[in-house]
């Protein structure tokens, strides 16, 4: 394997020396900047070997770099020994960053490359500011080119998402959006991002595993739609209804020729969202004006519709995690140790089971002890642990019901615990609930609250990289912006309906890993000084370990929160459990504290 990644690298040099490219970027990405990807745009991965989601390549003709996040600095660090690519650890005061890199290794007047339709315009346009400082210039070169056995795009059917799950109807939708594109005097709106096109239109796919898109683009004009779809995804009633709400259909292909030909219009499109080689397509006449476009925060703010829905997916969802924790105690009781990969395949047996249940909406994470320590560690057949009666197992899981998006992580305690793993479990746990428990004006955001989860933990000097919080669609992708709770700045507020996680924790490399996660709906708390007052009502429906709590360190007020949780759990769960065992079971688990 590290010498197929060693000639992958040269292949793509032998590319890059007949383009006179002195280094070539590789994003994780896709032309519609997907967080997950087929396996048709994994040039990063076919380049690196590295298989985490978030990562970018820089390769020159001596030397090559991966940069990733803190979820897989573990990952990286193992999937990356032996094939001459140095790791790059994003968030340390010690690590350049890749225009840093690049301005370091290639002199002025050199080309810097990359595939433009991989980029945001937003990106690009920072690459390009920092560049020109050093003389440098981005031009367009995709190293797929050296990609001989590359993947072709998926072809999965396309479904209505029907009226008893989706919030509105897709006329209403329009209606609002165009609303929002008129505020902006803008008569068209280019579209590229998969789940907002999903939801405008009400329909879902099948291209991504765990995100339930298709591959399309749409134009929103103020009397027209036009979406851009392989034809042979669409089925004969889906055809039926996108006639029947007047969208026009064209060839996914054709997507680039119909900007060419766009009238003279004041067009709306997003810099964060929109590929910046879509730019060189759209004739010198039209007026473009950037700008956020309104459908992701119209699809962060569920309705009434919507959050019933939810409601009905977190009880699904508990009642397959309360039948997955008893049997792993099961197990642990009969000294029938599984591995990790067998507590994947278990958890994926008893969500199939539950009514609606269409996918995961993420790879499991199942790491034991140390493993639980590589934040997206997802267990192979190389890697899997077999569990034993002590220590942690961290249990990172969701699932893609018709009703929703589930997205929880329990840390379980499976015996014997040391004072440290007892500790940092206890300030996790306190972490959360005080997110959990806040209450906040309205205008508050994501960064303002993330101190909250934090705190407990930076008392002790400890601390996480990821963020705490991350927004969640309806039945759509699991991490959903354009909310989020996390120490980076970000300017949108937290607004009634928005579901989002609540997932501090702790990893220490080589012993264990800590999070645990709920998620949430902002609600309304009470009119107050100034103005209206927000809440969160935790949504999520499954006991929470309570072996390893540390009591003494807990407040009367935690233990408080924790109980009233408990007895939700229990309240909504027990009439769904099939069983006595079960419901005795979960009586046990969700039993009170004593302050």
């Amino acid at each position: 394997m590290k010498n197929l990644i060693k000639n992958n690298i040269n292949l793509v040099r032998d590319k890059m020396a007949k383009a006179q490219i002195a280094a070539c970027i590789l994003p994780t990405a896709d032309p519609h900047l997907s967080e997950y990807l087929v396996d048709h745009w994994k040039t990063r991965e076919w380049c690196s070997g590295f298989t985490g989601s978030a990562g970018t390549l820089v390769i020159t003709q001596n030397e090559a770099g991966l940069w990733t996040d803190s979820r897989y600095f573990t990952q990286a660090s193992y999937q990356l020994e032996g094939t001459s690519i140095l790791l790059h650890k994003e968030g340390l005061p010690a690590t350049p960053s890749i225009q840093e890199f690049i301005t370091s290794k290639v002199r002025p007047n050199d080309k810097v490359g990359a595939d433009l339709q991989l980029f945001s315009i937003q990106h690009i346009n920072t690459l390009t500011s920092t560049f020109k400082k050093s003389g440098i210039t981005l031009v367009h070169f995709d190293p797929a080119q050296a990609w001989e056995d590359r993947p072709a795009l998926p072809l999965q059917p396309i479904s209505l998402f029907d009226e008893p799950f989706r919030g509105k109807e897709t006329k209403q939708k329009l209606i609002e959006i165009r609303e929002q594109m008129k505020l902006k005097e803008c008569d068209t709106l280019i579209t590229t991002s998969l789940e907002d096109i999903a939801w405008t239109l009400n329909l879902r796919g099948e291209d991504l595993r765990c995100t339930p898109v298709f591959f399309s683009h749409l134009i929103i004009g103020l009397s027209e739609v036009s979406l851009f779809v392989d034809s042979k995804k669409l089925k004969p009633e889906v055809a039926s209804y996108l006639k029947d709400i007047r969208v026009k259909l064209f060839p996914y292909e054709e997507f680039t020729l119909a900007l060419t030909q766009l009238d003279p219009a004041k067009i709306l499109v997003d810099p964060k969202t929109t590929s910046y080689q879509y730019l060189s397509y759209l004739p010198n006449k039209i007026q473009i004006v950037f700008a956020n476009s309104p459908i992701p925060l119209l699809k962060s703010i569920k309705n009434s519709n919507e959050i019933q829905s939810i409601q009905r997916a977190m009880q699904k969802d508990g009642v397959a995690m309360v039948r997955f924790l008893m049997w792993l105690e099961e197990k642990i009781e009969k000294k029938e140790f599984p591995t990790e990969l067998d507590i994947v395949n278990q958890l994926y047996f008893l969500r199939k089971q539950q009514q609606n249940f269409k996918t995961v909406s993420f790879e499991t994470i199942a790491g034991y002890k140390e493993n639980g320590a590589i934040v997206h560690y997802t267990p192979t057949e190389e890697s899997s642990k077999r569990i034993s009666p002590n220590s942690f197992l961290l249990v990172d899981s969701g699932a893609q019901y018709l009703d929703g998006t589930t997205d929880l992580t329990r840390t379980i305690a499976l015996g014997a615990l040391t004072e440290e793993e007892k500790r940092d479990y206890t300030l996790v746990l306190k972490g959360h609930i005080a997110l959990a428990n806040a209450k906040f004006p309205a205008g508050t955001r994501g960064s303002q609250l993330d101190v909250l989860a934090r705190l407990p933990l930076w008392n002790e000097g400890l601390n996480f990289l990821h963020g705490t919080g991350h927004g969640v669609g309806h039945y759509l992708n699991v991490h959903e912006g354009p909310q989020s709770i996390r120490m980076n700045e970000n300017p949108i507020t937290m607004e009634v309906g928005m579901l989002t996680s609540n997932e501090p924790g702790i990893y220490k490399e080589g012993k264990h890993g800590v999070r645990i996660e709920n998620l949430m709906l902002v609600a309304p708390y009470k009119q107050g000084l100034f103005g209206p007052y927000y809440q969160f009502e935790t949504v999520t429906l499954c006991p929470i370990c309570t072996k390893g709590i540390k009591t003494e360190l807990m407040s009367s007020e935690e233990i408080s929160w924790l109980n009233k949780y408990h007895e939700k759990v229990y309240k909504q769960l027990e009439p769904l459990l099939a069983t006595p065992t079960e419901k005795a079971w979960l009586k046990e688990a969700t039993k009170k504290i004593n302050v």
